[in-house]
């Protein structure tokens, strides 16, 4: 006598669901991509339009003005151009690199060391994540003065690698990637920990560590002085957007123009790690 066959029940959407659920998508999609979008029209409208009331959406008469004007606008710095480009570059790339190292090192110890202070110390990870940089202004700033690193590039540096959100998101994807047996073989074939951290460990991570460095590249590149930069040489291209914006709604368009440009660098990283960002969202939560 045959086995009946379980019978598993089809859960399916009707045609009038999925085209439902795919435009109620495309279209929350949509409305995420308007700052965007209204940015790059913005940039190409002359100026009656750009003074026009109500402001519209679209542009009827597209000009290349507003970009072609900018270095006539960054001629008359006091500091060359090209060193406000060098400073976001350099900091972008510096703290991203040492973000990303950092906050792994600190999710490594925490995944591998297991005793009574280890969920004390990831609570207060997890706590921290709730203080914002204003809050921390004024400690850091008697802080940089005893260390005497104000105006230096050290003063943006700093505050950007002890980031708790690198570290509970690395923490959340090494405890369901890394298995403790391949940890343990390493250790038996004689790898020490600094070894099994770049050999082992970074490899397996790498979807969350390139997540991170799109995030912490992102906020990076727009990077403003804040109360511990003086010096206008160490100032950062956005500081540079701010004056522009300064000037008024005659400058509006010069001034999305300029928001345009410095977009460009954050979107094409978020295309080269979208993939890395979609698998870290999908797996970090799992665990066995």
């Amino acid at each position: 006598m045959k086995k009946a066959k379980p019978r598993y029940k089809r859960f399916t959407r009707s045609r009038l669901g999925n085209f439902l659920f795919f435009t109620i998508l495309i279209l929350a999609g949509l409305y995420t991509i308007l700052p965007l979008i209204y940015s790059i029209v913005t940039s190409f409208k002359p100026l009656d339009e750009l003074l026009a009331f109500p402001p519209k959406f679209y542009v009827t008469r597209p000009t290349l003005k507003n970009y072609s004007i900018l270095p006539e606008l960054l001629s008359d710095l006091d500091v060359p151009f090209a060193r406000y480009v060098f400073n976001t570059l350099f900091l972008s790339v510096v703290i991203s690199a040492l973000h990303v190292i950092v906050a792994s090192m600190s999710a490594f110890v925490m995944c591998q060391v297991r005793n009574k202070w280890t969920g004390l110390l990831f609570a207060l990870v997890q706590f921290a994540l709730l203080y914002n940089a204003t809050t921390l202004a004024v400690p850091q700033y008697y802080i940089f003065s005893k260390l005497n690193i104000i105006d230096t590039y050290w003063a943006y540096i700093l505050p950007m690698l002890p980031s708790t959100m690198g570290v509970f998101l690395i923490k959340q994807y090494m405890d369901g990637a890394i298995p403790e047996a391949l940890i343990e073989a390493a250790r038996i074939d004689g790898a020490g920990v600094l070894r099994i951290f770049w050999q082992v460990v970074m490899p397996l991570v790498k979807p969350a560590w390139m997540t991170l460095t799109l995030f912490i590249f992102r906020d990076s590149w727009a990077l403003q002085p804040g109360g511990t930069i003086f010096s206008e040489s160490l100032k950062t291209l956005p500081n540079i957007l701010s004056q522009i914006t300064s000037s008024g709604i005659a400058r509006s368009g010069s001034a999305m123009a300029a928001t345009v440009l410095l977009m460009i660098p954050p979107v094409l990283i978020y295309f080269v790690t979208q993939s890395n960002v979609m698998e870290t969202m999908s797996s970090a939560g799992i665990k066995e």
